[in-house]
């Protein structure tokens, strides 16, 4: 049994290749990357894999029987892409793809539910038997933020008292490599999530407990969370995008209370208060 994972030197798909090596053990598990130099210390073989490369994906798939499709991280042209891979799996024999989707990616107001939906689609036509995780929001998201908030002296956002059920790269991790090593979970769709939800006004108030310093969440207007997001750095489509998704927070599309996730791994997922500590 071989598996593939694609980004596997990306911030999930690294965390992904650590556990199928205690699972399956590392000379089952094959890294596909762009540069495969960059996958030597992951320890287990690695092939040259670039969505944008249709025509050679093929063969950088041969003798694998199930992958891990990490969606790919260029806004617009992810649906595209995944479908030179989908193609190319087909090809090549590939017997399994789990995907990696966007939490509720069906009713999601999220500007990048689209892609999903349509990556899903494509998937579930392919002929090959599928797997869909629809992963919700990364507690690194936000967490990343945290220095500069205590910084700052303030966290802003544009999510309201929208209710965010976040979980960390590691547990989304470990629930791929649970999936993709055990063939029960093949043709279901899983809805994933930490286990704890939390408003960004909450997630202050912890950065606030901890840290002893004053940090009030601020809640600001979509377009003037995008202006302070591009005034210190980030391009502006990044900006606005990053300010679209608070706001999409705020309508819950960031929530579900299904506790899927940490069935999958047989644990709670990590708390809020962990994650916070872990980066202060």
């Amino acid at each position: 049994m071989k598996i593939g994972i694609t980004g596997a030197t990306g911030q999930l798909g690294s965390l992904v290749v650590e556990q199928l090596k205690k699972i399956v053990g590392k000379e089952n598990v094959i890294a596909l990357v762009r540069t495969p130099a960059k996958a030597e210390k992951l320890g287990v073989e690695s092939r040259a894999f670039d969505y944008e490369k249709a025509s050679e994906l093929s063969d950088a798939l041969e003798d694998i029987d199930r992958l891990l499709l990490i969606s790919g991280s260029e806004i617009g042209q992810r649906a595209r892409q995944h479908d030179n891979v989908i193609n190319a799996a087909r090809k090549s024999g590939v017997k399994w793809i789990v995907y990696t989707s966007l939490l509720h990616a069906d009713s999601s107001s999220l500007n990048l539910a689209e892609e999903h939906l349509l990556t899903e689609k494509t998937l579930k036509n392919s002929g090959i038997a599928y797997t869909i995780l629809r992963n919700g929001w990364y507690t690194e998201n936000y967490t990343g933020s945290v220095q500069g908030a205590l910084n700052a002296g303030s966290f802003v956002g544009s999510a309201g008292d929208g209710k965010i059920s976040s979980a960390s790269r590691a547990d989304f991790a470990e629930a791929a490599a649970v999936v993709i090593s055990d063939e029960k979970h093949k043709g279901l769709v899983y809805e994933l999530a930490g286990d704890e939800a939390y408003t960004l006004e909450e997630l202050a108030a912890e950065i606030m407990r901890q840290s002893g310093k004053t940090i009030p969440y601020t809640n600001l207007p979509e377009k003037e969370y995008a202006q302070i997001l591009k005034n210190v750095g980030l391009p502006e489509f990044f900006a606005a995008a990053i300010a679209g998704w608070d706001t999409s927070a705020s309508k819950g599309d960031l929530f579900d209370d299904s506790k899927q996730l940490s069935k999958l791994i047989g644990r709670p997922t990590e708390s809020l208060a962990n994650a916070v500590n872990a980066v202060l």
